[in-house]
């Protein structure tokens, strides 16, 4: 499905980096060094992220959208590693990124919840994840993302998978999302910055 999707012609979603990761990257005193991105697709938030100087890991499920992504990094003059693998299979090594980002990361909510179990350690210290997921109520807006419930997420799941972090935002908001063709309108979502202790 994802690969019919990315095969289209533009970018699914965009090319403008997410505007929540935006936010935060802008008012945080994090320094610029290794990034993850899970289920980066076409490449907007890695790309960005690398102009911020971040050495990028993007990790897609979708050849074509990886493909898409280091065209996208060309044209920015940046570069980002990627990896075509299903986040059922990732593991991520301990203390090795300073910052991870999850930006619409559907998956199945085991899945989910093994990735999520690993960030801890993954993060080094003082290390940021980021999340910007919908929520179940988006299944009554219609604006974007999946049609099965299970794939969405709620406060009280993020709150426990992070247990061991730092939860410096975790909020449900409603906003207007802007995002390519598939992500246009008022959107329900969940957002989370958590910080691993220094």
């Amino acid at each position: 499905m994802w690969d019919e999707r990315y095969a289209e012609p533009g970018f699914a979603y965009g090319t403008a980096a997410n505007d929540f990761l935006r936010s935060v990257i802008r008012d945080t005193t994090l320094t610029a060094q290794n990034a993850l991105c899970l289920a980066e697709g076409e490449g907007r938030n890695g790309v960005y992220l690398a102009q911020l100087g971040y050495q990028v890991d993007a990790v897609d499920s979708s050849a074509v959208g990886l493909a898409k992504a280091q065209q996208l990094a060309s044209q920015h003059k940046v570069n980002i590693q990627t990896r075509c693998l299903d986040l059922a299979q990732l593991k991520i090594a301990p203390q090795s990124y300073d910052l991870i980002v999850s930006i619409f990361a559907h998956t199945p909510k085991e899945v989910r919840l093994n990735l999520h179990a690993q960030i801890p350690a993954a993060l080094k210290p003082g290390g940021l994840f980021i999340l910007e997921t919908y929520r179940a109520e988006q299944l009554n807006i219609g604006t974007g993302g999946p049609k099965n419930p299970d794939m969405l997420m709620a406060l009280e799941e993020l709150k426990a998978s992070c247990k061991d972090l730092n939860i410096l935002l975790l909020q449900n908001a409603m906003r207007d999302i802007q995002e390519g063709k598939y992500h246009t309108g008022v959107g329900a979502v969940v957002q989370l910055i958590a910080q691993k202790p220094q």
